[in-house]
């Protein structure tokens, strides 16, 4: 499987790029990584605070979606 890309500019206009290994996750997993239930998984899924694309039936977390937020953030650095 290819990274994901993420891209930021920072405030002098260098780009990072910053490769991601698994560009989607199951909520499971991004349960385990988190420390957080499941069931808090899927109601950020279902509230909209937490990026997912669908495949098959099944929906995902979009953990290269995650990344690009996190990069966009103006406080990031």
């Amino acid at each position: 499987m290819e990274n994901s890309v993420a891209e930021c500019r920072t405030v002098d206009e260098q780009k990072q790029i910053i490769l991601i290994a698994t560009p989607v996750m199951t909520q499971e997993r991004y349960a385990q990584l988190t420390g957080l239930t499941e069931g808090q998984v899927r109601g950020q899924i279902e509230k909209g605070h937490l990026a997912f694309i669908k495949i098959g039936r099944v929906r995902m977390v979009n953990i290269a979606a995650l990344s690009q937020q996190a990069l966009d953030q103006e406080d990031w650095q």
